[in-house]
């Protein structure tokens, strides 16, 4: 395991140590927890840029245009013709 210094604004710590008690866990595994998730995050959005970069757009307009031209079922209507709050009923 390694050890590191780290300087955090005092606000950002005192959020921290509030959400570590709140959960139960030490301010250290709170933060081990966070970066983490963030590391993971990170990881998955560069892997989801990269398998986007091998699209092909001409392509796939091409299967698009030969889909058919149906109403969506029920639930799956665009927000906006589902009204201002954004919820089918």
């Amino acid at each position: 395991m390694s050890t590191y210094p780290l300087r955090i604004a005092d606000h950002v710590m005192e959020e921290a140590k509030r959400a570590a008690a709140e959960n139960n866990v030490s301010l250290n595994q709170l933060l081990s927890a966070f970066i983490a998730d963030g590391i993971g995050h990170r990881r998955a959005i560069l892997s989801l840029k990269n398998r986007a970069s091998w699209g092909d757009v001409d392509a796939t307009l091409a299967i698009l245009d030969r889909a058919p031209d149906v109403d969506p079922d029920p639930g799956d209507e665009l927000v906006e013709e589902q009204g201002a709050s954004g919820f089918h009923r």
